[in-house]
């Protein structure tokens, strides 16, 4: 059976440069890789013949060959790769390595990392932190400084940091030679896990900060100094850069991020930088009109003029007398409303008034009046 031409194999032109010549060797690696082709049986020889064709045209005197005798130029005594084709089984993982990180994202050694501490991560970043913090109402309005106790992992000051005790150096990690990954063959392929000796950091401590056990870092609890903006609302977050967990061996530390919850309120309901107020009002204050005094969030109060005929629901607004807006830009409004309240517990005299009363307001209560107008009408409507 002859051999399909190699730059078909890898669907590029004859003419094709290097750098198409390995885009083109990508992309047909990730179209016939066996893991991703695991119902077709024939993605494998296909995946080898692509690998077959790069190992030839990646390099120049074998691709000059082949461009001049083709595929005879690897049989017979030619000068080819020999052992039947010009790579061999032998070489493979050569031309899958020049690809490997394109592929799998790789940066941590690859297969052709022989430099000394390549793929090495002795410092770490330190975790971020969460911390919640509870403010009332009149705080997020006016703002303030809190301090707060913040339970985390600092770096040791025995070790500055290193893990290690004073004066003493990490070594190489023997397992993976200070690479902080070890490889292990699956099949045909060759995968890259962290080294579970060093955890991936390259070096092991022999002789350990006693303070901190060789992870350079003690929990701790820490006292903040916070700055809480007026304005703030619930799932507000102020980030705290560097107030975090410490970095493990010297790495720089996370963040602390504080999230806002403002508590509710017994007088008044909040909506963004607004404020709503429901004030009761006696029936006779409703019907006759007149001032009533009401709270505002700074701690003083408003006089604000009742209509009279006010109904329940009605609302009158107070400018500038809501919450900050966080990002400057002014003052929310307070809004009040009504709440009109039928009195209870009548005595005799009282009930009598209102029994007099009733009889001559008939047509005092319009919107009564309307509603009881339109169920005579739905009532004879539906007889008809």
């Amino acid at each position: 059976m002859s051999k399909r031409d190699y730059y078909e194999t890898l669907g590029v032109s004859k003419g094709a440069s290097a750098d198409e010549i390995k885009k083109g060797y990508r992309k047909k690696a990730k179209e016939l890789h066996p893991d991703r082709n695991a119902d077709n049986p024939a993605a494998e020889d296909q995946f080898k013949e692509a690998n077959e064709a790069y190992e030839v045209l990646k390099d120049a005197d074998k691709k000059a060959a082949y461009d001049r005798y083709g595929h005879a130029a690897f049989e017979g005594g030619m000068g080819g790769g020999g052992r039947g084709h010009p790579g061999g089984q032998g070489d493979f993982g050569s031309a899958f390595s020049d690809i490997f990180e394109d592929l799998f994202g790789g940066g941590g050694g690859g297969f052709g990392g022989q430099g000394p501490g390549r793929g090495r991560s002795r410092a770490t970043r330190g975790s971020d932190l969460r911390y919640n913090l509870r403010v009332t109402l009149e705080e997020a309005w006016a703002g303030l400084q809190k301090t707060i106790s913040v339970p985390t992992s600092v770096s040791c000051g025995e070790c500055s940091g290193t893990g290690a005790e004073s004066g003493a150096e990490p070594v190489t990690c023997p397992t993976c030679s200070g690479m902080g990954k070890v490889r292990a063959q699956q099949g045909f392929f060759t995968v890259e896990r962290t080294c579970p000796t060093c955890n991936g950091a390259g070096q092991k401590i022999t002789n350990p900060c006693k303070s901190c056990h060789g992870a350079g870092r003690q929990e701790k609890e820490r006292s903040l100094s916070v700055n809480i903006p007026k304005g703030v609302e619930t799932g507000t977050r102020i980030r705290l850069s560097g107030e975090g967990e410490a970095g493990l061996r010297g790495g720089p530390s996370g963040d602390l991020y504080i999230f806002i919850e403002v508590r509710e309120h017994d007088i008044f309901q909040r909506d963004s930088e607004h404020l709503y107020c429901r004030v009761p009002v006696p029936m006779a204050s409703a019907s006759l009109g007149g001032d009533i005094e009401v709270p505002t969030i700074d701690g003083g109060r408003s006089r604000v003029k009742i209509p009279a005929g006010s109904q329940s629901g009605r609302q009158m607004r107070l400018r500038s007398k809501g919450m900050p807006r966080l990002r400057g830009g002014g003052v929310g409004d307070m809004y009040i409303e009504l709440a009109v309240e039928t009195p209870v517990n009548l005595t005799s005299r009282q009930k009598e008034i209102l029994r007099e009363f009733d009889d001559i307001a008939a047509d005092n209560n319009p919107e009564s009046s309307s509603f009881f107008s339109k169920v005579k009408n739905f009532w004879e409507g539906m007889k008809s």
